[in-house]
């Protein structure tokens, strides 16, 4: 597979601007083509935070997008790439209730989808990368589809990068048999809990205000790894990018620039570990 193409995971209720960009900017110069995916294919928007260099986040007490952040943010919405995306559900559909009328014939069918799709979907793109922000506290974490799209990949070994809260959704993508997390004895980083809101989680589209993240990632990313493996919150440290093959996390948007470079030396020259 030679074809240098990136498949980008985006929620509908809003990404990290910065975040999508910064490590979109670092595969482009590099000669990777970037497509992106919503969970029903609906338009993806930046969150206005990240494009706000006058934004002070209040955990860390600081304007947290630069100026360069802005202007890169803004020179992307520009363009109006994420308003067509692909949509996940056309490609893995809903698994099946198991109270379905017709349910075996119907997860026969589903898993003939996923096979399908999967099998489409590593042939056309070299690596996965889900974004992160707020928004996929609600529609990419605990989407079952997404889950099986993250297996894909890295039963494919083929490498799978996340930021922010997209690093969720590598806890929860479990084979839905052995329901084992596949970060299992791996060393991975993620928001660490000195950064979480108190209150003010929002998500673009609707008025609810979450208050403070439902979960602390830091926490679930530490089960998750298990007594064999290694959650690096870094705390301090301005940036905490973390190469696990085939997994690639970053902690926020602080990182978005080194996970890019990461990101690309891992697709270009193999590399298999860094940051720990």
């Amino acid at each position: 597979m030679s074809n240098k193409k990136v498949l980008a995971i985006l929620s509908e209720y809003g990404y990290w601007g910065i975040e999508l960009v910064g490590p979109l900017n670092k595969l482009e110069a590099a000669g990777y083509t970037v497509d992106f995916m919503t969970p029903n294919g609906k338009p993806a928007d930046a969150l206005p935070p990240s494009f706000d260099s006058t934004y002070v986040d209040p955990p860390l007490g600081v304007c947290v997008t630069t100026k360069q952040h802005e202007d890169d943010v803004k020179a992307f919405i520009a363009k109006n790439r994420t308003a067509t995306p692909l949509s996940l559900k056309s490609y893995i559909p809903e698994r099946p209730y198991y109270s379905a009328t017709d349910f075996l014939r119907n997860l026969e069918q589903y898993y003939t989808t996923v096979k399908q799709s999967i099998e489409f979907l590593t042939s056309e793109y070299d690596a996965l990368f889900v974004v992160g922000g707020s928004g996929p506290i609600v529609d990419l974490v605990n989407n079952q589809s997404l889950h099986e799209l993250i297996l894909g990949f890295y039963r494919k070994n083929q490498p799978v990068a996340a930021i922010c809260y997209g690093v969720a959704a590598l806890v929860f993508a479990r084979d839905f048999n052995e329901r084992k997390s596949i970060i299992k004895g791996k060393h991975v980083t993620g928001h660490c809990i000195e950064y979480d809101y108190h209150d003010g989680t929002g998500f673009l589209h609707t008025d609810f205000n979450m208050g403070p993240p439902p979960y602390v990632l830091e926490y679930i990313l530490t089960d998750a790894v298990g007594p064999k493996g290694q959650y690096h919150g870094n705390f301090g440290k301005e940036t905490s990018v973390v190469v696990d093959y085939p997994f690639i996390t970053a902690r926020s948007l602080q990182c978005s620039y080194e996970m890019g470079d990461k990101f690309v030396d891992v697709l270009t020259n193999g590399l298999k570990r860094y940051g720990w």
